[in-house]
């Protein structure tokens, strides 16, 4: 507990350091690094349960000033999403793991109350590059990457996403809540269920300042 708390004294001093090199007003690009915490939900009523999983993402990102307090955040990210579930087949339990890779483009509207705060919302777009299924059930283990030819697959996608950035002069820590607006298929079938994604993201970046 003591560990925590020194850890968030620390990064509390270092945010009120960086208030006295005001940048808001600056064109900064950077890149970053992290993870999503991602799973999937149905919004038309079936019956379809699952976990999340952990997936990596990274990218990079530009911040365009629309004066001091305002502004537009454009983004390019490689981003695995999906989900895990378990059930039981002929008496042996099963994993399932579903992994899939995107291209996601948010564009944040930025509110910026402070030099060491962003605020942002936006819509994404994402474009779907792969997706992987593994499937293990004792010493059995089954892994397929499909290329969707022929499946009834949905590539592109819109979402809507917001969150916030802690700016920590070079450093920026960001945390991020996003859904998609539509699902991956048009009506689902039993081998390809009918979804939608929703994951939360955490990442560390490094910004670059213009002159």
């Amino acid at each position: 507990m003591k560990q925590i708390i020194l850890i968030f004294t620390a990064l509390a001093f270092i945010g009120l350091s960086a208030q006295s090199q005001d940048n808001r007003s600056k064109f900064k690009f950077g890149i970053k690094l992290g993870s999503n915490y991602s799973n999937v939900y149905d919004t038309e009523g079936e019956e379809f349960n699952a976990d999340a999983r952990f997936g990596f993402v990274t990218g990079a990102f530009m911040c365009i000033p629309i004066g001091e307090m305002m502004g537009v955040q454009p983004e390019i990210l490689f981003s695995q999403k999906g989900f895990k579930a378990t059930g039981s087949l002929l008496g042996s339990t099963y994993h399932f793991t579903r992994t899939t890779s995107y291209i996601d483009v948010p564009i944040f509207f930025t509110l910026k109350p402070a030099s060491f705060l962003t605020i942002m919302a936006g819509p994404q777009y994402s474009y779907l590059l792969q997706q992987k299924d593994l499937f293990e059930s004792g010493t059995t283990t089954i892994a397929q990457e499909t290329e969707f030819m022929n499946d009834d697959i949905r590539k592109n996608i819109f979402g809507f996403v917001l969150g916030g950035d802690v700016n920590l002069d070079h450093f920026v820590v960001g945390g991020r809540f996003g859904f998609d607006l539509f699902k991956n298929n048009s009506d689902g079938s039993s081998t390809t269920p009918r979804y939608k994604n929703v994951w939360f993201q955490a990442t560390l970046g490094y910004k670059f300042y213009s002159e």
